[in-house]
């Protein structure tokens, strides 16, 4: 599915109080209590340590968990906060047993502690880090050095004045120094992580709250010898629930991160870190505090000093917000110019660009489970020209939100271009198409419109070692051939379809090279007035020996030249040799010649916008009057109105005469008959073949040669083969008809020789 940059929160599950955190928030509550009895004088009992081994319990499996989602880390955390609590059980032997007082713990326990947090360290020392420039660096060093500095000079003010006498016992009474450096460390180390950390397996999310942890435990460990006076007390009482609590938090965040199903991607290099001018306020505070206990003039100079450092520091923060809101204001100029060069402008869907990009993955995250759909309105142009492009605009978004709303987990919609759009599927393919299809059949609204849509649909499962290009492919296959079906199919790819491709294209750059080299002719059906079989005009018909393969016939030749386009050029042969012949037998045969020539114009042609001013230009050259010229068009081409009813009525203008060619077997739509300027109705073979029969094809045709009648239109029968069906349309009123049995498909130059004689007898006997 498209990713949208954003926030890495917005992409991490929200947080959710589960049981194992409220029962850890629940124990630090407790011990905090517990503690609070302490430091009002009274000596609570063994019990202060039941708080912190359920917390470390609680920690190590939520840690656990965590580890088995594949993050190596959390196992070095959850061993390690295990050996934590080992050293607090440890502890509290030492008190209990009297070998040791109040903070001051044994060589064992303390090796124990700094056990745990070694093996959180290798942890960290574990988690890849990202790539940063040298300024980067030194920049950050400095940051920390700022806080470290910070936390040393506050430590020596609140606690060094006690440790003097405190650590004077030997290694032992110096164990809590010990813990408290190596939590120090815990917690500047993990702050790094927090800055430099790549894309790896920790959430940065949870790096802040492992470095939290380290915190907790080095601050309040600062604080230890203050408890001197309190032998009944250990700060382990507090500072290790506390601790497990946010390594709980942290390892929850982890879990809820690793369930997008993704690396989560790494938020910018913070431009402005707080950090520092923070430390600055806490130690000029601390300077201050210190001062008020000595004489005036330390004072002044105290103020004075943290006055100039704070506006010093105020005016570098004023220029570095300016600064990072610029930075800011590039950057999402420049994410804007990533997105629009990664995605269409109009439907917002991604370009070929990112879908190949897109497929590309998930071929090699699994194959079996990708396929690849085009998607090809049917009849679009004609919405474009008769409606205008702002409507058309307005139906291809309307489309493209279609689409998008359909889409499963893991799909990719991209728009290809014109009314072309892509799709990159998982799971159900067939399913997610049938629905698209289905709402793309309802009425969209568009500029004012209530348009239907159909689409022509190729879909392509994926296979072992294929690329996003040869899926792209054979969906394009798959949807030709959708189209060559007709409207509104869905066709998945089949191998076979490749061969008919290649011969199609192969057929269509011979038929080029035809064009070229007068490897094309024109035969010329007659068609005749009935019952004598006089010739009233000729159709012509198209033609063409191949130099190798031999006569190949319109039914082969013609969908391929319809695919590729070349039906334009080669119709415009057509036209243009037709009126040529019809004016030599004008010249040469007098009243004797065709009273017209019916060509053929597909619908392709009459989407070409400015058909009607070529077949102008070709009356003009050829000087064929207009009205010798039938232009015969299928009833499916003008159906849907459009550019090809306006190039048609623009060719009746010139006083060129219409047929409609096929009727009855595609829409059959009698209001048709109505807008379409037709002067022919040429009623189908289909319907001829059982007209002496008594059946419904018989009731069609003396139909159409009752509505022909009324509404002053010619009727041609097509088809006509034996003497039976000529006499039986004779006796239903057609008085023109064509087919083999008044004459097959001939040169130009047996027209002139054309003779009903043979008709005449078999009629008259």
């Amino acid at each position: 599915m498209e990713r949208t940059p954003g926030a890495e929160a917005a992409t991490v599950p929200p947080f959710r109080l589960t049981r194992t955190l409220a029962i850890a928030g629940a124990v630090l509550v407790i011990a905090s209590l517990w503690f609070a009895v302490g430091l009002l004088g009274l000596t609570p009992s063994w019990s202060g340590w039941v708080p912190v081994v359920i917390a470390v319990l609680l920690a190590a499996a939520t840690s656990w968990r965590a580890s088995r989602q594949g993050r190596t880390y959390w196992r070095y955390a959850s061993v390690g906060i295990v050996l934590i609590g080992l050293g607090g059980a440890s502890n509290a032997y030492d008190y209990y047993s009297g070998t040791q007082q109040g903070q001051h713990i044994s060589g064992f326990t303390a090796a124990v502690y700094v056990s745990g947090l070694a093996v959180f360290l290798m942890g960290l020392l574990r988690i890849p880090g990202a790539r940063r420039s040298r300024i980067e660096w030194i920049r950050f060093g400095l940051d920390i050095a700022t806080v470290i500095v910070t936390v040393l000079t506050f430590t020596w003010h609140l606690a060094f004045p006690r440790w003097e006498s405190w650590l004077g016992g030997g290694f032992a009474d110096s164990a809590t120094v010990i813990i408290v450096l190596s939590a120090g460390i815990i917690c500047v180390f993990a702050f790094v992580k927090v800055a430099f950390t790549g894309t790896g397996p920790i959430d940065r999310r949870a790096l802040h709250l492992l470095a939290l942890t380290g915190a907790v435990g080095a601050g309040g460990g600062a604080f230890a010898p203050l408890l001197a006076d309190r032998p009944y007390l250990n700060t382990a009482h507090v500072l290790l629930p506390a601790c497990c609590l946010c390594l709980s938090l942290a390892a929850d965040r982890q879990i809820r991160a690793t369930r997008v199903g993704r690396p989560l991607p790494r938020p910018p290099m913070q431009r402005l870190s707080l950090m520092p001018y923070a430390a600055v306020l806490a130690t000029g505070g601390l300077l201050l505090s210190t001062a008020v206990e000595n004489s005036a003039d330390l004072i002044a100079i105290a103020i004075g000093s943290v006055t100039v450092t704070l506006l010093v520091a105020t005016r570098q923060l004023v220029a570095l917000r300016d600064n990072a809101r610029l930075l800011d204001d590039l950057d999402a100029r420049q994410r804007e110019l990533a997105h629009q060069a990664g995605h269409d402008a109009l439907t917002g869907l991604a370009n070929r660009t990112v879908l190949t990009r897109d497929i590309t993955a998930a071929l090699a995250d699994d194959p079996a489970d990708v396929f690849v759909a085009l998607i090809d309105l049917d009849d679009f142009k004609a919405i474009n020209d008769d409606l205008g492009h702002a409507v058309g605009d307005e139906l291809l978004t309307a489309v493209a939100a279609t689409i998008r709303s359909r889409l499963g987990p893991g799909g990719v919609a991209a728009r290809l271009g014109g009314d072309e759009y892509a799709l990159l599927l998982r799971g159900d393919a067939a399913g997610t198409l049938t629905a698209i299809a289905s709402r793309l059949r309802r009425p969209v609204r568009a500029g004012g419109h209530e348009l239907v849509v159909e689409a022509s649909i190729g879909l392509a499962p994926a296979r072992d070692g294929d690329t996003a290009d040869e899926l792209l492919r054979r969906a394009d296959v798959a949807m030709y051939e959708a189209k060559g079906q007709g409207k509104g199919r869905q066709v998945t790819y089949a191998t076979a379809m490749d061969q008919r491709t290649a011969e199609q294209s192969r057929l269509a750059a011979d038929l080029r090279i035809a064009l070229d080299t007068d490897q094309l002719t024109l035969l010329y059906q007659p068609i005749v007035t009935m019952p004598g079989g006089e010739l009233y005009g000729v159709e012509a018909l198209i033609r063409w020996r191949h130099p190798e393969r031999g006569p190949i016939g319109p039914a082969v030749f013609i969908p391929a030249a319809e695919r590729t386009g070349l039906i334009v050029p080669l119709g415009a042969w057509i036209l243009e040799e037709a009126c040529g012949q019809a004016m030599r037998w004008r010249a040469e045969l007098g009243a004797g010649a065709p009273s017209t020539v019916t060509v053929n114009v597909s619908a392709r042609q009459l989407r070409e916008a400015g058909f009607a001013d070529e077949v102008a230009a070709v009356l003009c050259r050829t000087g064929l009057p207009p009205e010798v010229l039938t232009v015969e068009v299928t009833e499916t081409a003008v159906f849907d109105g459009g550019t090809a009813l306006t190039e048609l009525r623009a060719i009746a203008a010139l006083g060129v005469k219409i047929a409609l060619d096929d009727f009855g077997t595609g829409h059959s739509s009698l209001g048709l008959l109505r807008t379409c300027p037709a002067d022919v109705l040429k009623v189908d073979k289909s319907f001829v073949d059982d007209v002496t029969d008594d059946g419904p094809q018989a009731v069609v045709v003396a139909a159409l040669i009752g509505i022909c009648q009324g509404l002053g239109l010619r009727a041609v029968a097509e088809g006509v083969e034996t003497a039976g069906q000529a006499v039986e349309l004779q006796r239903l009123g057609y008085r023109y008809a064509q087919g083999y049995y008044y004459g097959r498909p001939m040169p130009a130059h047996e027209v002139a020789g054309y003779r009903p004689a043979a008709v005449e007898r078999e009629l008259a006997a």
